[in-house]
């Protein structure tokens, strides 16, 4: 019984310092016409380090602290009103990407492929949905907007460097994650 309230206590710990790692990523900023940040990052090395469970739960808390109105997403914001915008679909699609990361190495194991295979599907579904919420947020506040605009707007900008964050989280993966489990 004490063995089981240390493993919880632990994976609250675990979780409260991924739900940090993921804010302090999405505050690193790479200043380009379209900024970039590391949020992504802190997504993929979270579900990749503590898996299904317990990182789909550090990115949902990521969320909702987010949400409440802690500065915890990019640009130091956080409220309703930025889950409600244009791009909150994105952060929303996060945890999309995390339940699908997460069950594809659960499945099929820990193979350096697996993994880049998980993490690529997780990106489309969060690019999926985060894109679908844009255009529809975008259309009712602004002006009408078709698919490939937002694309453009969006996504393409972001390929290059969330394919360069997937293989820094494997790395990351590799370096931390045999020490937490």
């Amino acid at each position: 019984m004490k063995e089981n309230n240390k493993l919880k206590t632990r994976d609250i710990a675990y979780i409260g310092i991924f739900v940090a790692f993921i804010a302090i990523s999405s505050w690193i900023c790479i200043p380009t016409t379209v900024p970039i940040t590391m949020q992504t990052l802190g997504i993929f090395t979270t579900v990749l380090v503590l898996g299904l469970k317990r990182g789909t739960l550090a990115v949902l808390v990521y969320i909702v602290l987010g949400g409440i109105g802690l500065p915890v997403f990019s640009g130091f914001s956080g409220g309703m009103g930025i889950l409600f915008g244009a791009n909150g679909g994105y952060i929303i699609g996060f945890l999309f990407s995390a339940i699908i990361i997460g069950s594809i190495i659960k499945f099929f194991g820990e193979k350096i492929w697996i993994m880049v295979i998980a993490m690529l599907a997780g990106l489309l579904a969060c690019y999926s949905f985060g894109t679908a919420w844009f255009v529809y947020v975008y259309t009712q506040t602004t002006e009408p907007v078709g698919i490939v605009a937002a694309l453009g707007w969006c996504v393409f900008p972001f390929i290059i460097p969330d394919i360069l964050k997937i293989f820094l989280a494997v790395i990351l993966k590799k370096r931390i994650g045999n020490a937490i489990m």
